[in-house]
Parts: structure tokens; C-alpha cells; sequence
């Protein structure tokens, strides 16, 4: 299953790398936007969200929702127009 993962990320000039390995960590990914990433996994939305809990502060917010497969953009780098395009 296809993944969205958005995250608002609350304190300022923490680093976060931790939780962007923590994303890739899950499977084949696409990181489309500054704070929107999409995964292939088998997990469930709830157990995705539960494991990237541990990534971040109690005060910043994390939202997963799985994908359908239909989906449109505009300017999108190719790269990841091309992800998209082969994984959903």
C-alpha cells in the first residue's frame, strides 16, 4: 500500500534527520514536498503513525492517510512526478 506522510514539525531549528530516516526506514519512497513524503508498506496508517511517534516531539503533529493510486500535481520535480507514476 501507498502511503502520504505530513508532519508539522513545531520546535524550530531542531534536526529532524532522525525522522526522515525513520520515513525511508519504511520502504520505497518519494519525498515530494518540504514536509509531504510517500511510502510503499504493509503496515497499517495507524501502526505508520505510531512508529514515526518515536521521531518526534509530543508537540508536533504527524498525518498519515493511505492512497488510492489516482493522484495529480503541478510542479512537481521530474523525478518525482516519475516515482509517482511508477509506484501508484
Amino acid at each position: 500500500m501507498a502511503y502520504l506522510i505530513t508532519y508539522d514539525l513545531v520546535t524550530p531549528g531542531k534536526d529532524y534527520s532522525s525522522l526522515y530516516q525513520g520515513i525511508q526506514s519504511l520502504g520505497p519512497w518519494c519525498h515530494c514536498l518540504d514536509s509531504v513524503w510517500i511510502v510503499i508498506n504493509t503496515s497499517s496508517a495507524a501502526e505508520i503513525r505510531d512508529y514515526l511517534r518515536g521521531y518526534v516531539d509530543r508537540n508536533d503533529k504527524i498525518l498519515v492517510v493511505e492512497l488510492t493510486g489516482r493522484w495529480a500535481a503541478w510542479n512537481l520535480q521530474r523525478e518525482c512526478a516519475e516515482w509517482l507514476k511508477s509506484n501508484l
